[in-house]
């Protein structure tokens, strides 16, 4: 029997690390162990410091055999600029890269398309649609009205522009994937009549074996892992919370926003810089509470955050709003606070004591993650959703 065939386009895969890298990992992974070889295209590793890697420098194009198939690298113009002139230039960069790749190689009928970086999905789409392929749309962010929300956009003939581009995707799509409810019913709001799945970005990993301690930890330590960008608002945070030596913050990750955080002047924010997924996964268990910040509510916006952290076992401090709050609060997985609302922030962490802490053990949080959110289970009824699949 003739295996099948996907192809997945991305922009974001590891070694690259972040929640965006590890999701589409695990779909390929998943993919691939259920009887597909996978044909994936990105670009040259590059995030989240906007150069490429070092062991990728000076190639325009690199293809690999891997255990689930096919990888294609593709050259395109790095950047970690905030402005978004340079931003769109870069995205632009990978989609003519990826359009020299779809009249250039022979491609499978069933295209798996990740869903933003928006000008990336749109050039995927349109090209499936040129060459007769089927789509599915795997749908992340809600652009372009993430960008009005975040004030990137403003309402006017560009805006208009974009979401005549953003309907054509999900038009052309035979299978649209939403990480969020907000997503699908944004999606059914525009009058879509595509099939539609709810795919949350559950991580695929074996959980730690927890050993609660019955020791009251002197220091109540919080930690942030991932992303230092504008969105995330943490720079702004920890020149306004005061930390102290009773609760301190300690942060991880990469970004825009890395320099200004290293360069903070206050013996109770410790800053890591990146690590490697599995040592970062033995750190964050250390902790005591994962705290997941946005500097707005962002609609159809979920932080993958929430699922990682959960399934290690660490308490969730969570200041980003939308369907987020309801997920950790049904789930009993830590504390909400209103998005952007550094007043109620203070007041949290000024007040935070071991006896809040044992509101949520680290094993109630780890077991309720395990038994809700759940990879394998949910892949499974994907692969069941469509006969295209």
């Amino acid at each position: 029997m003739k295996q099948k065939e996907i192809l997945i386009v991305t922009n974001y895969f590891p070694p690259e690390k972040g929640a965006a890298s590890n999701r589409l990992f695990s779909l390929v992974k998943g993919l691939s162990e259920n009887g597909y070889h996978v044909k994936a295209v990105c670009p040259l590793p590059n995030y989240p410091q906007g150069k490429i890697f070092n062991n990728y420098k000076g190639t325009v194009y690199k293809k690999t055999e891997e255990v689930f198939g096919t990888l294609y690298r593709l050259w395109l113009w790095p950047t970690k600029s905030s402005n978004k002139f340079i931003r769109i230039f870069s995205m632009i960069s990978f989609s003519l890269s990826l359009t020299l790749f779809f009249l250039t190689k022979r491609t499978p009928k069933l295209v798996l398309i990740q869903y933003s970086p928006f000008f990336v999905g749109f050039t995927a789409v349109l090209w499936a649609k040129i060459l007769r392929k089927k789509v599915i749309l795997n749908v992340s962010d809600l652009w372009p009205l993430a960008g009005l929300e975040m004030g990137l956009l403003t309402k006017g003939f560009y805006y208009t522009v974009l979401t005549k581009m953003e309907i054509f995707c999900y038009k052309n799509s035979s299978l649209i994937l939403g990480q969020s409810e907000e997503i699908l019913t944004h999606i059914e709001n525009l009058r879509i009549t595509k099939p539609t799945f709810l795919y949350r970005n559950y991580p695929d990993f074996t959980p730690p074996l927890l050993k609660e301690s019955n020791k009251n930890p002197e220091e109540i330590k919080i930690v942030y892992a991932g992303l230092l960008g504008v969105a995330q608002g943490l720079y702004k945070i920890c020149n306004e919370i005061s930390f102290s030596k009773k609760v301190s913050l300690h942060i991880y990750g990469s970004g825009p926003e890395a320099e200004l955080i290293k360069e903070l002047n206050n013996p109770h924010i410790h800053y890591y810089g990146e690590v490697e997924r599995d040592k970062l996964h033995h750190e964050l268990i250390t902790y005591d509470i994962g705290f997941v910040p946005l500097k707005n509510r962002i609609y159809g916006s979920v932080p993958s955050k929430i699922f990682e952290l959960s399934r290690l076992g660490v308490p969730v401090l969570y200041f980003a709003g939308g369907e987020g709050e309801k997920i950790v609060l049904e789930n009993q997985l830590g504390w909400v606070i209103p998005v952007n609302n550094i007043e109620k922030l203070k007041q949290f962490i000024g007040t935070m004591t071991n006896e809040k802490l044992t509101h949520y053990s680290k094993t109630i949080v780890l077991n309720n993650a395990v038994k809700r959110f759940d990879f394998n289970k949910q892949f499974t009824e994907l692969l069941g959703k469509s006969d295209l699949i």
